[in-house]
């Protein structure tokens, strides 16, 4: 999955944190979670004759590779966030 390839791009990267997967903490499922996303992307090919030029598992690495390389950039965000579940709409207000 993703995130397993997300542990093993630092692994390679970052072998003194290694494995990163012990990282991974599993949680409950939000309300309204999708249990699955499956995308055909064989029509999105065929009808505007789109292909990838980087395949997914090429661009997931080159990311983890970003995020290393430019944590001037993300530390500031990830200080602020407390690790509150975002996004959630007050459904009692009415």
């Amino acid at each position: 999955d993703v995130v397993t390839a997300i542990c093993n791009s630092l692994d390679r990267r970052r072998p003194a944190g290694a494995p990163h997967q012990r990282l991974i903490t599993r949680v409950a499922d939000r309300p309204g979670h999708d249990r699955r996303y499956a995308i055909d992307a064989r029509k999105l090919q065929r009808g505007l004759k789109w292909t990838a030029e980087v395949a997914f598992e090429d661009g997931l690495d080159a990311t983890v590779q970003w995020y290393l390389a430019n944590e001037w950039w993300w530390r500031p965000l990830r200080q602020r966030y407390a690790g509150e579940r975002l996004g959630l709409i007050d459904c009692q207000a009415n």
